[in-house]
């Protein structure tokens, strides 16, 4: 098959492209980043480097194509990050539909069918429903779980306070993904093409690799540096609003971090994969991570 790889060679991107070459796949890597053409080529892959924010160059990219796996990747230096998941969302769409690409898989995340109250997520929501418009497509959308690499973000708490602290913590639950589970998943979905009859609804798979509460995960991951009475603590909205406005950090993320914090707490994040697939399918577990977290703590 003849497969598009948006996302560059990053940490869902590189896992990805390395088995469908190896699986014999003709296989061409979207990078905005020139550097990037060597590494992408020394895996057998195709550099195609351009922006996702020009249609007209994924119009071109996506010519020929068997399949794509379209995300978007986080780009912070956007004031309005649910504004740029739509731009790209629509880019994704009309370069779909203008291509004839027929088999299309979105990764997306828990949480995406909500409309509201939480933050980043939003994006995905919108992303999802737009791609769902197109007709003749055959669209399975990969909601991803909390990715672990998140968690580095508590390395200089724990150095300096000794604690885990967030909007969530305590006994919420955290449904978890390793990138290497999400690449696994994707390639077995690429590989699927699906009916040739038009479709009228997308396939929604969930990606976790585990499932653990919050004070689950600070007890693997104290034990794994050193620190086996180590807490995740929570920490209330107006707390965290004015810390993260301390900081420096502008208002427009600062809402979005804290409404995606307050519905991880509040459990609404997570309630479509509890009614519709609570299965956990991935093979990387916290314990597996807690080896990673516990080598960039110590250095």
């Amino acid at each position: 098959m003849n497969i598009v790889v948006t996302g560059s060679l990053g940490h869902i991107g590189q896992p990805l492209t390395a088995e469908l070459v190896q699986k014999g796949h003709t296989v061409t890597v979207i990078s905005s980043n020139p550097e990037r053409r060597e590494a992408i080529e020394a895996l057998g892959a195709t550099a195609a480097i351009g922006s996702l924010e020009d249609a007209g160059f994924l119009i071109a990219t996506f010519a020929g194509a068997d399949a794509v796996f379209a995300m978007v990747p986080p780009n912070y230096a956007m004031p309005d990050q649910v504004a740029y998941y739509r731009q790209i969302g629509t880019n994704y769409a009309r370069a779909i539909r203008q291509s004839g690409v027929r088999r299309v898989v979105h990764l997306s995340s828990y949480g995406a069918d909500l409309d509201k109250g939480t933050g980043f997520i939003l994006g995905s929501h919108h992303v999802e429903n737009t791609l769902n418009e197109l007709p003749d497509v055959n669209l399975t959308h990969l909601r991803a779980a909390y990715f672990y690499y998140n968690l580095y973000s508590f390395v200089d708490m724990i150095n300096q306070q000794g604690i885990m602290g967030a909007i969530y913590g305590g006994d919420d639950k955290l449904i978890m993904v390793a990138p290497s589970d999400i690449a696994a998943v994707a390639v077995e979905e690429l590989e699927t093409s699906g009916s040739s009859a038009a479709r009228t609804r997308s396939t929604i798979r969930y990606v976790v690799s585990d499932d653990r509460t919050a004070s689950e995960v600070a007890r693997v991951l104290g034990e794994a540096i050193g620190k086996p009475d180590l807490t995740w603590v929570t920490v209330s909205e107006s707390q965290t609003k004015d810390a993260l406005t301390s900081s420096g950090m502008p208002a427009s993320l600062v809402t979005n971090l804290v409404e995606l914090g307050s519905s991880i707490h509040n459990g609404t994040l997570r309630e479509a994969y509890d009614l519709h697939q609570p299965v956990v399918t991935g093979k990387v577990k916290i314990e597996d991570f807690a080896q990673d977290f516990a080598a960039v703590f110590k250095r």
